[in-house]
């Protein structure tokens, strides 16, 4: 079991709140991602939930229990960092088995929980080799295999994949997917790769200067986002957000259009604007449109192969049943 419940939980360094009070429950089995910018709070409230921070208020429970002044090693979680942290004399076998050896489980047991792991991360013919002759991605493994052989209620991430090239960590989030569904066990993901969040997750919890600003499975969030932030955070590229009189013609103070639901048109439309840059991305091409009376260049985002250039004039016109709306305050306009 691996419910996760945070009640009124709280931190502050000093002076310095950074994570203000907030309530949160991670079901059983669950992937959640915490995501934000920069500085939001997300690593320091994985710390909390795994004991490496002690809460300044508030209560963590685990499965049901009261944990806020259980210590890490006894919270039945298991983390992985972005620094692999691994010994560098010891051999891949060793390096998984090291938290059963602290823990002075017999050889056997040992032994059979190695294989198990090493055969479900594909590094079973890796065992005796020490962790300078792997790749990055085979290292993140062998981090994720020390976590899994203690069998925890539920793995922590913090941001694992921020040291891998681009191809590697697209790898490794299908392999970190696979494995959570393989294992059933919860996983809590910091990040503050937004692409990530929305490809691996079932819930995601969208954090600004430690403030929870939406919860929800990633198609709730890119399609009813509660507020601007989350509406130009989640989605790449981002959603257009656009104010002025524009906005007003359309009911609200601000609108929102997803690139994917605005058309080009070299003859008609709403927007009248001129093409800036390009990105052709093979199956889809993105044109960066500055147009009259919107002060950021509008994104489009057009499928196949479409005959415009730089500097082209063109108008555009978004789905009027895709519009977002939003107040004076930022909230979103049901």
């Amino acid at each position: 079991m691996g419910r996760i419940t945070l009640d009124k939980v709280a931190k502050s360094f000093g002076d310095v709140e950074v994570i203000p009070p907030l309530d949160l429950t991670i079901e059983d089995g669950e992937f959640v991602v915490f995501v934000g910018p920069s500085g939001c709070g997300k690593s320091t409230l994985l710390r909390l939930i795994a004991g490496l921070e002690d809460v300044s208020s508030g209560e963590i429970r685990i499965d049901g229990e009261d944990a806020t002044s259980v210590p890490p090693a006894k919270r039945g979680l298991a983390m992985v960092f972005q620094s692999y942290a691994l010994y560098p004399h010891m051999s891949v076998r060793k390096n998984i088995a090291f938290p059963l050896r602290m823990a002075k489980l017999d050889a056997a047991e040992q032994s059979r929980r190695v294989e198990a792991a090493a055969d479900v991360l594909n590094l079973t013919e890796y065992l005796d080799r020490r962790p300078g002759q792997l790749s990055g991605g085979q290292r993140q493994r062998v981090a994720i295999g020390r976590a899994i052989v203690r069998e925890p209620a539920a793995f922590l991430f913090d941001e694992p994949l921020s040291n891998l090239d681009a191809a590697l960590r697209v790898g490794m989030r299908l392999e970190i997917s696979e494995l959570h569904k393989r294992l059933e066990t919860t996983m809590i993901y910091v990040t503050h790769d937004q692409v990530e969040a929305m490809t691996m997750a079932d819930k995601i919890v969208v954090l600004r200067a430690g403030n929870i600003e939406q919860v929800g499975s990633p198609l709730e969030l890119y399609r009813e986002p509660r507020n601007l932030f989350v509406a130009g955070f989640i989605g790449s590229p981002k959603m257009n957000l656009i104010g002025g009189e524009i906005a007003e013609k359309h009911g609200a103070p601000t609108i929102g259009i997803r690139p994917e639901h605005v058309t080009v048109s070299n003859e008609a439309g709403e927007w009248h604007g001129t093409v800036g840059v390009s990105e052709h991305l093979g199956s889809d091409t993105f044109f960066h449109v500055t147009c009259d009376g919107i002060e950021e260049p509008v994104t489009v985002r057009v499928g196949g192969e479409v005959d415009l250039h730089y500097g082209d004039k063109v108008w555009l016109s978004p789905d009027p049943d895709h519009l977002h709306r939003f107040d004076k305050a930022g909230l979103r306009i049901a």
